[in-house]
């Protein structure tokens, strides 16, 4: 244990830890604003783990940023060195961005080791020069009048990013020292003398200086021009006064340079004011050059220049804004036409829709309908067209005549030509139009030409007829087979299956279903074979063209799915306990059937019930006859038997489909019957204790029935009736019993006892007692002399025909040995 104690401690010194980590991290660095891209903010290394595992693609990386940001990546310096250096995918500005940026370093090797430290990136300030904004930046025109007291010229303002957001003043300075001119310190410019025109410098450059609180500074130029005063009238110095203009020249061209010169000035125009007096978009003038601008497009095929190309111009010069002198002069330039559009089209881009069949010659589309060229003049605006090209349809369409724009097609375009389903049916061709003049402008016309399948070959099934097997056993969804259609005809078209006649029963309007996209037939509910064993179907198939139908032969094989049904279903019998063994139960037989399986298949059992196995079937197999026998005597003696209700559970099975077969090889079905067996004791010795009159009670049992049936009110009445006057023969013989039982107390001294043969010819009477039970018929038999099916109660015997109308039961007459037990018990 302490060895291997000794060898992670060596392992963790050797390698420098157990974990991947990061080292010299987490950590805070400094980096400067506006830092160029690839600028190094700190360096780090990675420590492997123990398993020297190498580190993923692609890590350590940078990750969740906060706040957000792509200035920032991770640089490979070698195997374990990296270096966290900026992007140049955004700008650090102290001024208007974050300050401090929260860099998660995350690292990872192949074995899934990480390691997560955080980099702080704090942006330090750097000085930046101040900087001139607008036009100041460009430098600037400043214009005095002459004989101007000294004073107020001009503010110059200028804009640093660190002392004007803390406030801190500028200082504004002139470079280049001037006589007539100084710089207060917060950026006035001012005169210091009076600026004559005649007598000194026309205009002045003075260089502006501008330094920040480090000492960084900036500077810019300032122009002041002297405006001279005077009142003489200028006159123009420029000899032309017609001039030609291509078009299409930039706007911002000099397309002339109008001079004027005031005596008032020594013939220095630089204080001359110039303007054009008539309405012009096109043209422009410099106000104190006198040159003269393209201000918009100079379109000579388009507009007011197509149909007259001369502009007409006044021009007017002044030395002063206003109330000076003035002069004009009108000048004239003229809109030269070049070939500066290229001969086009209305459409570039055409789809043509040819039938399969189209002829050779058939005139596919006509090109001069569709380009042009808006050039104003030839041969600028002549064009023509170049032969029509395309991978796979050159030999099928043409230009007739050449160069004439009238695409034409000749060669085949059957749908189904391999060559032709090689390239798709569909072609790409395209046609130059070209200028006639220099430069030779060209365009790409695309057409795109569509063959349009016809309808020629007819739709059928890859059969004539289909014949499909399905077990009746399979369930719902079962596939029973599939069929196809076919058209030859390209493209193919989406087949549609639908089931139009058959598949139908009594119960079910739908037993097939059948996949409109795949053809596949399927039942939706199970089948019985011997419901039916065979459906045709009739199958429809489309692709929205053609139309074809099928016959579709479904047989159903039959299996064995149905259990054997036996008469009697239930049924009551009553036996006496010293029957014979052997003996035939009151002649009872099992009569059973199965739709799917012969009359040998048979086998019978007993379940549960039968205590001490005293009941059996002959035969027990191969019979759809069986006979229920007593196959051991009862022994309620000794202890044996005890029970004298027998219910017995009857299993009949269809397995006995072999002889000697031992157990089942196919699908059993089990069927079951109830049988309930009365055991009835030997009858008592009947002794006779007194010598009085015996009175035989004979109960008589009648049947009713429910009282929906139309006798219920006559029964009901007509019993009523019977019992009030049975009631009333009641009263009246017990009035008489009780007299005779008084006078025979008064006179029993008197009269001798009876001798005892004179006791057998006292007359018996007998009281019959009428009770109607409510029947309840649980259970159904067969009688073996008629075969008729009657119900009876298995508690108190009663029998019922099923056919109340035609039959009526037969109820036994009491004996006169039951008659005798009953008198006896009573």
């Amino acid at each position: 244990m302490w060895g291997a104690v000794m060898v992670l401690a060596l392992l963790g010194v050797t390698s420098g830890g157990e974990a991947l980590c990061l080292i010299h991290l987490p950590a805070t660095s400094h980096v400067a604003e506006n830092s160029p891209p690839a600028t190094s903010v700190h360096a780090f290394s990675v420590n492997f783990s123990v398993s020297l595992s190498p580190l993923m693609p692609g890590f350590p990386l940078v990750v969740n940023p906060s706040p957000f940001t792509e200035a920032f990546r991770v640089n490979r310096l070698s195997g374990t060195e990296f270096e966290v250096v900026t992007t140049g995918k955004e700008q650090l500005d102290f001024e208007t961005g974050p300050k401090i940026f929260d860099l998660q370093i995350y690292v990872k090797d192949d074995v899934h080791v990480t390691d997560l430290q955080v980099l702080t990136v704090q942006v330090t300030d750097v000085n930046e020069p101040p900087q001139f904004q607008g036009n100041l930046a460009q430098g600037l025109n400043l214009y005095v009048i002459e004989r101007t007291n000294p004073g107020f010229i001009y503010q110059v303002e200028a804009f640093d990013p660190e002392d004007t957001s803390q406030n801190i003043p500028l200082s504004y300075f002139l470079i280049s020292p001037s006589k007539n001119f100084q710089m207060s310190a917060n950026g006035t410019l001012f005169s210091t003398t009076e600026l004559d025109f005649e007598a000194g410098h026309k205009s002045f450059y003075l260089l502006v200086g501008v330094r920040d609180s480090g000492g960084l500074e900036a500077s810019t130029v300032l122009q002041v021009t002297i405006v001279n005063i005077n009142d003489e009238i200028p006159h123009f110095t420029s000899p032309r006064r017609e001039y030609s203009i291509p078009e299409e020249v930039r706007p911002g061209t000099i397309v002339a340079n109008i001079t004027a010169e005031d005596p008032d000035d020594e013939g220095l125009p630089g204080h001359l004011l110039y303007s054009i007096t008539t309405t012009s978009s096109y043209l422009v003038i410099d106000q104190l050059t006198g040159t003269i601008q393209v201000a918009h497009r100079l379109d000579r095929d388009a507009g007011e220049l197509r149909k007259n190309p001369i502009i007409s111009l006044e021009v007017l010069v002044r030395d002063r804004p206003s109330g000076g002198q003035e002069n004009c002069i009108q000048i004239t330039f003229t809109v030269e036409d070049i070939n500066d559009n290229p001969a086009t089209c209305r459409k570039l881009t055409f789809s043509i829709m040819l039938t399969e069949r189209a002829a050779n010659g058939t005139l596919l589309l006509d090109l001069n309908k569709f380009c042009f060229d808006d050039d104003s003049d030839a041969p600028n605006n002549k064009f023509n067209f170049t032969t029509p090209s395309g991978v796979g349809s050159s030999r099928r369409f043409s230009q007739h005549p050449a160069g004439s724009g009238r695409i034409v097609l000749f060669g085949d375009l059957d749908y189904e030509n391999p060559s032709n389903l090689a390239a798709g049916n569909k072609y790409s061709v395209i046609v130059q139009v070209q200028d006639a003049a220099p430069p030779y402008y060209k365009n790409n016309i695309y057409i795109s030409i569509l063959t349009s399948p016809e309808n020629e070959y007819p739709l059928i099934f890859d059969r004539p007829s289909y014949m499909f097997d399905v077990s009746e056993t399979r369930p719902a969804g079962t596939q029973v087979g599939r069929v196809r259609a076919v058209d030859e005809d390209l493209p193919q078209r989406n087949m549609v299956y639908s089931i139009t006649s058959g598949g139908a029963s009594l119960w079910y309007p739908k037993i097939f279903w059948i996949n409109p996209k795949t053809g596949e037939l399927r039942l939706v509910t199970k089948v019985d074979h011997e419901t039916t064993a065979i459906y045709i179907l009739t199958v429809e198939a489309t692709n929205g063209e053609d139309t074809s139908s099928v016959t579709i032969t479904v047989h159903i094989i039959g299996e064995n799915d149905e259990k054997p049904v036996c008469t009697p279903n239930f049924y009551f019998m009553a036996i006496p306990v010293d029957l014979k063994v052997g003996t035939n139960i009151k002649n009872f037989k099992l009569t059973c059937t199965d739709l799917d399986s012969s009359p040998r298949s048979f086998r019978y059992s007993i379940g549960s019930g039968n205590i001490n196995s005293h009941f059996t079937f002959s035969p027990s197999a191969g019979s759809n006859v069986t006979r229920l026998l007593l196959s051991s005597h009862f022994d309620y003696a000794g202890g044996l038997d005890k029970i004298w209700d027998y219910k017995l559970l009857v299993y009949i099975t269809d397995d006995n489909l072999l002889s000697g077969r031992t157990k089942a090889e196919a699908v059993v079905k089990t069927g079951t019957v109830t049988l309930s067996v009365k055991v009835i004791p030997h009858p008592t010795s009947i002794i006779a204790t007194a010598p009085r009159p015996r009175i035989t009670y004979q109960i008589l049992r009648e049947n009713t029935y429910s009282p929906s049936a139309w006798y219920v009110p006559f029964i009901i009445t007509l019993g009523s009736m019977a019992l009030v006057g049975l009631l009333g023969s009641l009263m009246v013989m017990l009035a008489k019993a009780i007299y005779r039982y008084c006078s025979s107390m008064t006179k029993k001294d008197k009269k001798p006892p009876p001798k005892k043969r004179d006791m057998k010819n006292v007359k018996k009477e007998a009281v019959v007692e009428s009770v109607q039970m409510n029947t309840v018929f649980d259970g159904e038999a067969t009688d073996p002399v008629t075969g008729e099916i009657y119900e009876f109660n298995s508690k108190t015997g009663a029998r019922k025909w099923k056919d109340p109308l035609t039959q009526l039961p037969n109820w036994p007459e009491p004996s006169s040995q039951h008659g005798g037990a009953a008198a006896e018990r009573s």
